[in-house]
């Protein structure tokens, strides 16, 4: 399974186009807020590691430069998990230039070895300052060509690590890839990906939060991790294959794996991993990877590659006798 995730992402750019894949989470997610604590969190409130890695891809016919928006980046007032005093500081950076995606390094779940590879373009630390509190930070101006050209994956790719610093408050935040500073504006034929995802599930009874990661050629088996559910509610899959494989995940600061089969009709569809709350518990948030047979991870896409994913009722019809 070696470039897998080139293949996927080529297949990406030909069935999707232009699609607004481009707010992380997006509206298909449902997913509130994406969450990284201070490394002095208990990992028990949701964080494994710390550490987020996003990356997003600019066509390579794209001339004019761009911006990665930041919502609500600093850590206090209105969404942020403060524990006790606040005295988390949380730092984002873009990276560019060869290796930024194609190291290994920069594709694993932990934050080792040299998953910060390619070139330090921006960097900004936030701590606990009002007026970033329900508003937007624009990081950028960046052109195109500072990226990695990797046209297998849609163009130029550029790495956004955020990282928590000192304290044990968790920062709730939003992005969004955009062609404006001061504004949300798509970049068509742009998108956005992650091989880890830790965010935070809405508060509600009976919400229901997705993920999508996409099932290339020679997938056999994947293994679904989730890293401290809490035992809120249930896991349900569902593909074209699958009208809804249900799991539990009872763990609090633990991993769970979930290993499911993959057969023919699910290759080269998107797997739709739900997350369905069964009680109303604040502030639950986890951490999330999904690997293959041979342990590779696969990157989850804000927008599902090819649309959500639906199972196809399959209807036998015998010839009369």
């Amino acid at each position: 399974m070696k470039n897998s995730a080139s293949l996927i992402l080529l297949f990406f750019i030909c069935c999707c186009g232009s699609a607004s894949a481009q707010a992380v989470p997006s509206e298909d997610e449902k997913i509130p807020f994406l969450c990284t604590f201070g490394n002095k969190a208990d990992i028990k409130w949701g964080d494994d590691d710390f550490v987020q890695v996003f990356f997003f891809a600019i066509p390579e016919n794209r001339k004019n430069p761009f911006y990665i928006r930041v919502f609500d980046p600093e850590i206090s007032g209105k969404y942020d998990e403060e524990r006790g005093p606040n005295d988390t500081k949380t730092k984002f950076s873009i990276y560019g230039g060869k290796g930024c995606h194609s190291d290994p390094d920069a594709k694993k779940s932990d934050p080792k070895g040299k998953y910060k590879s390619g070139v330090l373009l921006s960097t900004n630390t936030f701590a606990n300052e009002a007026k970033y509190d329900n508003n937007w930070y624009a990081l950028g101006p960046f052109n195109p060509v500072e990226g990695e050209l990797q046209p297998e994956n849609g163009g130029y790719i550029f790495k956004l690590i955020v990282e928590g610093l000192e304290g044990n408050d968790g920062n709730l935040y939003k992005l969004f890839l955009s062609s404006e500073k001061d504004n949300s504006v798509k970049i068509e034929g742009g998108n956005a990906f992650c091989y880890e995802y830790t965010f935070r599930l809405d508060d509600n009874k009976g919400f229901v939060s997705h993920i999508y990661p996409f099932i290339p050629k020679g997938v056999t088996t994947v293994e679904i991790n989730i890293f401290d559910y809490d035992n809120e509610g249930m896991i349900r899959t569902v593909t074209v294959a699958k009208k809804g494989e249900i799991t539990q995940s009872e763990t609090e600061g633990t991993w769970s794996k979930t290993k499911l089969t993959i057969v023919k009709d699910e290759i080269n569809t998107s797997m739709d991993i739900q997350f369905i709350k069964k009680e109303p518990i604040k502030n639950n948030n986890v951490a999330v990877n999904i690997t293959n047979q041979y342990g590779e991870l696969l990157p989850f896409y804000a927008v599902p590659i090819g649309g959500v994913p639906k199972f196809k009722y399959k209807i036998g019809v015998k010839k009369e006798q």
